[in-house]
């Protein structure tokens, strides 16, 4: 069995907790932990525990699944998943605008 990449998982909630402008800050006073917790897990630093971790996906409005898709032998359910969770905060426009561009792409 092989062990769970957490330098992998604190670097994905750090790319999104930026990719959506969020400061460590934020994330902290949501998922009920310091700011140097936050800061602790995106560098590597400790382990995060289930608890926060679905506290930290709860405030990054982001599924645990996407967070752990590394670690799962297939991945495609997850990812599948995470592009209906994010389409369904889209406008019905975006999202036929959406599947114009997948139809598109194959």
């Amino acid at each position: 069995m092989k062990e769970i990449n957490f330098e992998n998982i604190g670097r994905k909630l750090k790319e999104i907790r930026l990719s959506k402008g969020l400061t460590q800050e934020y994330v902290a006073d949501m998922a009920d932990v310091n700011t140097s917790h936050i800061s602790n897990i995106e560098n590597n630093r400790v382990k995060i525990s289930l608890t926060t971790l679905v506290n930290v996906c709860n405030a990054l409005d982001v599924t645990v699944d996407f967070i752990l898709a590394d670690e799962y032998n297939k991945i495609s359910s997850v990812l599948e998943q995470e592009i209906l969770h994010e389409l369904q905060s889209c406008p019905l426009e975006t999202q036929k605008q959406i599947l114009k561009i997948i139809r598109a792409l194959h």
